[in-house]
Protein backbone atom coordinates (compact mmCIF):
# COMPACT_ATOMS: atom_id res chain seq x y z
CA UNK A 1 0.00 0.00 0.00
CA UNK A 2 1.48 3.06 -1.13
CA UNK A 3 2.42 6.45 1.40
CA UNK A 4 -0.53 8.89 0.58
CA UNK A 5 1.84 12.30 0.70
CA UNK A 6 0.68 15.78 0.91
CA UNK A 7 2.34 18.92 -0.15
CA UNK A 8 2.04 21.99 1.63
CA UNK A 9 4.05 25.17 0.14
CA UNK A 10 3.29 28.17 -1.17
CA UNK A 11 5.99 27.88 -3.18
CA UNK A 12 4.48 26.07 -6.91
CA UNK A 13 7.98 25.05 -8.06
CA UNK A 14 9.22 23.55 -5.24
CA UNK A 15 5.62 21.34 -4.58
CA UNK A 16 6.79 20.56 -8.36
CA UNK A 17 10.21 19.15 -7.53
CA UNK A 18 8.70 17.35 -4.77
CA UNK A 19 5.79 15.46 -6.52
CA UNK A 20 8.44 14.31 -9.19
CA UNK A 21 10.76 12.44 -6.82
CA UNK A 22 7.75 10.80 -4.91
CA UNK A 23 6.06 10.20 -7.64
CA UNK A 24 9.16 7.91 -9.26
CA UNK A 25 8.83 6.11 -6.37
CA UNK A 26 6.71 2.78 -6.15
CA UNK A 27 5.45 2.96 -2.30
CA UNK A 28 4.53 6.89 -2.15
CA UNK A 29 1.42 8.45 -4.04
CA UNK A 30 0.89 12.45 -3.63
CA UNK A 31 -2.90 12.83 -2.98
CA UNK A 32 -2.92 16.38 -1.83
CA UNK A 33 -1.62 19.57 -2.36
CA UNK A 34 -1.87 23.25 -0.66
CA UNK A 35 -0.41 26.67 -0.71
CA UNK A 36 -1.30 27.60 2.68
CA UNK A 37 -2.54 26.18 5.73
CA UNK A 38 -5.85 27.25 5.45
CA UNK A 39 -6.46 25.17 2.09
CA UNK A 40 -4.24 22.52 3.63
CA UNK A 41 -6.92 21.90 6.67
CA UNK A 42 -9.67 22.34 4.45
CA UNK A 43 -8.06 19.73 2.05
CA UNK A 44 -7.42 17.49 4.72
CA UNK A 45 -11.33 17.07 5.77
CA UNK A 46 -11.73 15.31 2.64
CA UNK A 47 -8.59 13.60 1.98
CA UNK A 48 -6.54 10.91 3.72
CA UNK A 49 -3.13 11.69 4.16
CA UNK A 50 -0.84 9.74 5.92
CA UNK A 51 2.33 12.29 5.96
CA UNK A 52 2.01 15.84 5.45
CA UNK A 53 5.37 18.14 4.37
CA UNK A 54 4.81 20.72 5.70
CA UNK A 55 6.31 24.15 4.89
CA UNK A 56 6.55 26.93 7.92
CA UNK A 57 6.48 30.64 5.85
CA UNK A 58 3.37 30.52 4.25
CA UNK A 59 0.32 33.43 4.32
CA UNK A 60 -3.05 33.18 5.65
CA UNK A 61 -1.91 30.37 8.16
CA UNK A 62 1.94 29.36 8.95
CA UNK A 63 2.84 25.99 9.17
CA UNK A 64 3.68 25.73 13.23
CA UNK A 65 -0.37 26.78 13.82
CA UNK A 66 -1.60 24.31 10.89
CA UNK A 67 0.38 21.38 12.50
CA UNK A 68 -0.88 22.27 15.88
CA UNK A 69 -3.92 22.11 14.21
CA UNK A 70 -3.29 18.86 12.21
CA UNK A 71 -1.49 17.26 15.14
CA UNK A 72 -4.66 18.06 17.34
CA UNK A 73 -7.35 16.27 15.45
CA UNK A 74 -8.37 12.17 15.50
CA UNK A 75 -5.89 9.93 14.03
CA UNK A 76 -3.85 13.21 12.36
CA UNK A 77 -1.34 12.48 9.60
CA UNK A 78 2.24 12.66 10.47
CA UNK A 79 3.93 16.23 10.02
CA UNK A 80 7.30 16.98 8.94
CA UNK A 81 8.14 20.44 8.76
CA UNK A 82 10.17 21.97 5.96
CA UNK A 83 12.17 24.87 6.75
CA UNK A 84 15.07 27.01 4.81
CA UNK A 85 17.39 27.38 7.59
CA UNK A 86 18.88 25.28 9.59
CA UNK A 87 18.40 26.32 13.40
CA UNK A 88 15.15 27.94 12.69
CA UNK A 89 12.84 29.19 15.78
CA UNK A 90 9.66 27.90 13.24
CA UNK A 91 11.14 24.52 13.02
CA UNK A 92 11.22 24.03 16.84
CA UNK A 93 7.52 25.49 17.05
CA UNK A 94 6.69 23.18 14.69
CA UNK A 95 8.34 20.19 17.01
CA UNK A 96 6.89 21.17 20.07
CA UNK A 97 3.16 21.37 18.14
CA UNK A 98 3.57 17.33 17.01
CA UNK A 99 5.57 17.36 14.55
CA UNK A 100 7.60 13.93 13.93
CA UNK A 101 10.42 16.14 12.63
CA UNK A 102 11.82 18.70 10.56
CA UNK A 103 14.07 18.57 7.30
CA UNK A 104 16.25 21.45 5.48
CA UNK A 105 14.03 22.23 2.23
CA UNK A 106 17.26 21.56 0.28
CA UNK A 107 17.51 18.06 1.43
CA UNK A 108 19.26 15.29 -1.07
CA UNK A 109 16.35 13.31 -2.55
CA UNK A 110 16.96 9.87 -1.26
CA UNK A 111 17.06 11.49 2.21
CA UNK A 112 13.42 13.22 1.96
CA UNK A 113 12.51 9.80 0.54
CA UNK A 114 13.94 7.62 4.07
CA UNK A 115 12.47 10.63 6.07
CA UNK A 116 8.86 10.12 4.80
CA UNK A 117 9.79 6.39 5.05
CA UNK A 118 10.34 6.63 8.62
CA UNK A 119 7.82 9.06 9.98
CA UNK A 120 5.35 6.20 8.29
CA UNK A 121 6.43 4.14 9.99
CA UNK A 122 6.10 5.83 13.55
CA UNK A 123 9.61 6.90 13.93
CA UNK A 124 10.96 10.73 14.06
CA UNK A 125 13.33 11.70 11.36
CA UNK A 126 15.20 14.92 13.28
CA UNK A 127 18.86 13.31 14.33
CA UNK A 128 19.13 13.98 18.09
CA UNK A 129 21.85 16.04 17.93
CA UNK A 130 20.33 18.73 15.58
CA UNK A 131 16.97 18.83 17.86
CA UNK A 132 19.46 19.45 20.45
CA UNK A 133 21.21 22.33 18.53
CA UNK A 134 17.66 24.00 17.93
CA UNK A 135 16.82 23.41 22.05
CA UNK A 136 19.98 25.10 22.94
CA UNK A 137 18.65 28.01 21.28
CA UNK A 138 15.12 28.07 21.70
CA UNK A 139 14.21 26.14 24.77
CA UNK A 140 14.87 29.07 27.18
CA UNK A 141 12.39 31.71 24.98
CA UNK A 142 9.76 29.24 24.83
CA UNK A 143 7.42 28.58 27.67
CA UNK A 144 5.41 25.23 28.24
CA UNK A 145 1.96 25.37 27.39
CA UNK A 146 1.27 21.96 29.42
CA UNK A 147 -1.70 22.15 31.53
CA UNK A 148 0.20 19.47 33.94
CA UNK A 149 3.42 20.75 35.20
CA UNK A 150 6.22 18.79 33.53
CA UNK A 151 8.14 17.93 36.53
CA UNK A 152 5.09 16.43 37.36
CA UNK A 153 4.84 14.18 34.28
CA UNK A 154 8.09 12.80 34.67
CA UNK A 155 7.21 11.36 38.16
CA UNK A 156 5.63 9.25 36.21
CA UNK A 157 8.44 7.31 35.29
CA UNK A 158 11.16 4.66 36.79
CA UNK A 159 14.50 5.69 37.85
CA UNK A 160 15.33 3.56 35.24
CA UNK A 161 13.15 5.34 32.79
CA UNK A 162 14.47 8.70 33.39
CA UNK A 163 17.68 7.12 32.84
CA UNK A 164 17.13 5.84 29.56
CA UNK A 165 15.05 9.14 28.86
CA UNK A 166 17.97 11.46 29.50
CA UNK A 167 19.91 9.33 26.78
CA UNK A 168 17.81 9.47 24.15
CA UNK A 169 17.51 13.48 24.86
CA UNK A 170 21.25 13.23 24.68
CA UNK A 171 21.40 12.02 20.92
CA UNK A 172 21.84 7.66 21.69
CA UNK A 173 20.67 5.56 19.43
CA UNK A 174 18.87 2.26 21.06
CA UNK A 175 22.12 0.24 20.80
CA UNK A 176 24.42 2.75 22.20
CA UNK A 177 21.75 3.22 24.98
CA UNK A 178 21.74 -0.64 25.36
CA UNK A 179 25.85 -0.28 25.93
CA UNK A 180 25.41 2.46 27.86
CA UNK A 181 23.35 1.15 30.49
CA UNK A 182 24.39 -2.83 29.59
CA UNK A 183 20.93 -3.81 28.67
CA UNK A 184 19.95 -5.77 25.63
CA UNK A 185 18.48 -3.13 22.46
CA UNK A 186 15.10 -5.04 22.84
CA UNK A 187 14.97 -4.16 26.16
CA UNK A 188 16.03 -0.40 25.67
CA UNK A 189 13.00 -0.36 23.00
CA UNK A 190 10.60 -2.05 25.38
CA UNK A 191 11.46 1.50 27.33
CA UNK A 192 11.45 3.92 25.49
CA UNK A 193 7.64 2.68 24.38
CA UNK A 194 6.61 2.74 28.13
CA UNK A 195 8.21 6.56 28.04
CA UNK A 196 6.20 7.60 24.89
CA UNK A 197 2.96 5.55 26.57
CA UNK A 198 3.49 7.30 30.29
CA UNK A 199 4.24 10.41 28.79
CA UNK A 200 1.44 10.99 26.22
CA UNK A 201 4.68 11.53 23.60
CA UNK A 202 4.23 10.92 20.05
CA UNK A 203 8.42 9.91 19.76
CA UNK A 204 11.78 10.43 19.80
CA UNK A 205 11.90 14.02 19.04
CA UNK A 206 9.15 15.30 22.06
CA UNK A 207 11.28 13.58 24.40
CA UNK A 208 13.65 15.71 23.42
CA UNK A 209 11.32 18.44 23.62
CA UNK A 210 10.17 17.19 27.41
CA UNK A 211 13.58 16.84 28.81
CA UNK A 212 14.82 20.50 28.21
CA UNK A 213 11.39 21.65 29.34
CA UNK A 214 12.00 20.26 32.60
CA UNK A 215 15.54 20.59 32.93
CA UNK A 216 16.23 16.40 33.01
CA UNK A 217 18.61 17.81 30.27
CA UNK A 218 20.38 21.06 29.93
CA UNK A 219 21.22 23.41 27.43
CA UNK A 220 24.73 21.66 26.14
CA UNK A 221 23.11 18.14 26.47
CA UNK A 222 24.57 17.89 29.98
CA UNK A 223 21.90 16.55 32.68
Amino acid sequence: MSIKVMLVDDQVLLRTGFRMVLAAQPDMEVVAEAGDGVEALEVLRATAVDVVLMDVRMPKLDGVETTRRICSGPNPPKVLILTTFDLDEYAFSGLRAGASGFMLKDVPPGELLTAIRSVHSGDAVVAPSTTRRLLDRFAPMLPSNAKEPRHQQLERLTEREREVMILVAQGLSNGEIAAHLVLSEATVKTHVGRILTKLGLRDRVQVVVLAYETGLVRAGGGA
